[in-house]
């Protein structure tokens, strides 16, 4: 497998921000090369009560654990709608860890996961970009999909499984969705630019 993967992100939380215990998952498309074709691997995870928030970081270290299971460090993109979880990393954490995990605005929200985060980045290369949801973007309708799923069924796959994302873009393009999308193409155009050592902005 190659040694660059691209990651694809979304949370959801049933009724966020309400009063009570909330619901909610992750959903993640994890792409990488193989010798002979591109390989696609679903995760997903579920919290019986939760926020976006910490679904969208949970999301983010599942991603980076699962790449380096094998001590593996890898070349990691990853795509998210989330700008909580993508400034976070990009910008707020950095400040927050200068400081001792400190901010002059009062405690950190998540903390304990921005901390695991920062940990599980620092095992590969990884650039983050943020993508608008709901806006038509394939895989990230995708994964908004599957965090739903996880939230409302309260699912957790076991690491990475078989991608169903295959069998979900025929039946969108067969409703006339999509019609001229090419995953692949998007995957090899996404993957040169990692591989070229570009250096990703904050929306893509």
């Amino acid at each position: 497998m190659s040694r660059i993967a691209l990651v694809h992100l979304d949370e959801s939380c049933l009724g966020n921000g309400r009063e009570g215990d909330n619901p909610g998952g992750y959903g993640g498309l994890i792409e990488a090369r193989t010798r002979s074709s591109i390989q696609r691997r679903d995760f997903y995870g579920h919290a019986a009560a939760t926020t976006n928030n910490r679904m969208a970081l949970t999301g983010a270290i599942t991603a980076l654990q699962i790449l380096g299971a094998k001590g593996a460090r890898m070349r990691v993109l990853i795509v998210s709608d989330s700008e909580y979880l993508v400034k976070g990393v990009r910008i707020w954490a950095r400040n927050w860890e200068a400081k001792g995990w400190k901010r002059s605005g009062g405690p950190i929200e998540n903390l304990q996961l921005w901390q695991d985060l920062i940990a599980a980045t620092r095992r590969h290369d990884a650039q983050w970009t943020w993508v608008r949801g709901h806006a038509g973007h394939p895989k990230n309708e995708y994964v908004n999909d599957l965090a739903i799923a996880a939230a409302r069924e309260q699912k957790s796959s076991a690491g990475a499984v078989e991608s169903g994302y295959a069998e979900w873009l025929a039946a969108k393009q067969g409703k006339g969705k999509f019609p001229a999308y090419d995953p692949d193409l998007e995957f090899e155009l996404l993957e040169r630019r990692v591989a070229a050592g570009e250096e990703f902005t904050l929306a893509g």
